[in-house]
């Protein structure tokens, strides 16, 4: 039965564009196999979050909703509809609206992970009864991408007296070393996305987004893409990861440099950050944040740190040096303050794309880097713990306090 609904599906193919079966046929792609980052779906952990969560029905009901779906216009408009919904159930969990939908913590974003990956994975092998082209199989799992992060829902409120803070978090990363981990700042994208924090200079709405922990989304404009509409209606900004242990980082100075380790699809990437017009690429970025007032202010039980720490090469010489107090004239970066990785690039990118924007001078943005979430002593197995869960907790209300003191200081 699926191979006759295959070959109908590329005769009416060929009808509707004209080309021959032959030349439909190789349009309409066989789907491909999963990714490394899906392929870690199989695992016991994922499986235990989604089914504790309840967000393990959501992949499910995606493929029944394809499977039912006649034309490419249809599978778009379900794509787009699921991953929405998965978004907006993330975030509602998170800020404690609706169901808890099971025993894990509502501020964990490991459900929302592991259920986009099932659902991507679910779009990435569908074989369809009508025929789908390598293209089209791309801009699918690209709605699902930025519907399902938050990056299509961003509503940024005008008029005076509110102010306009947009934040970005990351997914969970190195989970070849422990499929368990969380990420903190994706845990407070979606504990903040959509709230209002209240300043002494009045109240400041808050806008999130989550990104993806891979080059080559990077590499293909992934954040300037999500940002670019939003970065001239804010007032502040900020790009938020997870970094050192036991210590927030104000990152003062950001490098254009990848340097090379692996993402969750385990590739590397090692070379000057890509961006458009490399012609006109600094090596350097600088935050506009507040930093030394934010360091200095009680935020919470982490201490908070001005790093102007940088490695670069000199100009002049061949040699990687490490610059406590940042980088010299005309020196070549090898790694920012918050590193050579996708951290430090989604810093990278996101101020130079203030700058190319003419707002240096008017749009406070930077860095910030979260402690490292850790499990409870002793805790190697156990994929939640009472330790785990405080300290996610006082890593999001910390946050939201930078904040604060962020958009009343400048």
């Amino acid at each position: 039965m699926i191979s006759i609904r295959v070959r109908l599906g590329v005769l009416g193919l060929a009808l509707l564009t004209g080309l021959t079966p032959t030349t439909a046929a190789s349009a309409a792609a066989a789907a491909p196999s999963p990714t490394v980052e899906e392929q870690r779906l199989d695992r016991a952990v994922p499986r235990e979050i989604l089914r504790r969560s309840g967000f393990d029905a959501l992949a499910p009901r995606l493929a029944r909703a394809l499977q039912a779906a006649r034309s490419y216009g249809e599978a778009r408009r379900i794509v787009s509809r699921e991953g929405s919904a998965l978004w907006r159930r993330a975030v509602d969990r998170a800020q404690g609206r609706g169901p808890a939908g099971g025993d894990i913590s509502r501020d964990d974003d490991r459900p929302l992970y592991w259920a986009r990956l099932g659902m991507t994975r679910e779009v990435r092998t569908w074989e369809t009864s009508f025929g789908l082209a390598d293209g089209q199989r791309a801009a699918l799992l690209d709605e699902l991408e930025r519907t399902s992060r938050g990056q299509t829902a961003v509503r940024l409120p005008h008029g005076r007296g509110l102010k306009r803070i947009l934040l970005t978090g990351f997914d969970p990363f190195t989970l070849d070393r422990d499929i368990r981990v969380s990420n903190p700042s994706g845990a407070t994208a979606l504990a903040l996305d959509g709230t209002v924090v209240r300043t002494a200079d009045g109240p400041a709405r808050i806008e999130t987004v989550v990104f993806p922990v891979r080059w080559g989304d990077f590499a293909a404009g992934a954040v300037e893409r999500a940002l670019r509409p939003h970065l001239p209606e804010v007032d502040l900004f900020t790009t938020v990861s997870q970094g050192r242990v036991g210590r927030f980082d104000i990152e003062r100075t950001n490098g254009a440099w990848r340097g090379g380790f692996g993402d969750n699809e385990n590739v590397g990437s090692t070379g000057t950050v890509p961006v458009a017009d490399p012609a006109s690429q600094p090596q350097w970025t600088t935050t506009t944040l507040p930093f030394r007032e934010i360091a200095a202010a009680d935020t919470g039980r982490f201490p908070v740190y001005d790093n102007t720490t940088v490695t670069e090469i000199p100009a002049g010489g061949t040699e990687p040096v490490v610059r406590p107090e940042g980088p010299t004239p005309g020196s070549t970066a090898r790694a920012g303050g918050g590193g050579d990785y996708l951290s430090n690039e989604i810093a990278y990118r996101a101020t130079l794309l203030r700058d190319r924007l003419g707002l240096h001078g008017t749009l406070p943005g930077g860095h910030v880097h979260t402690p490292v979430l850790q499990f409870g002593a002793g805790n190697t197995t156990e994929v939640t713990d009472p330790e785990f869960v405080r300290n996610r907790l006082d890593i999001i209300a910390q946050v939201k306090k930078i904040l604060t003191v962020a958009a009343e200081t400048s």
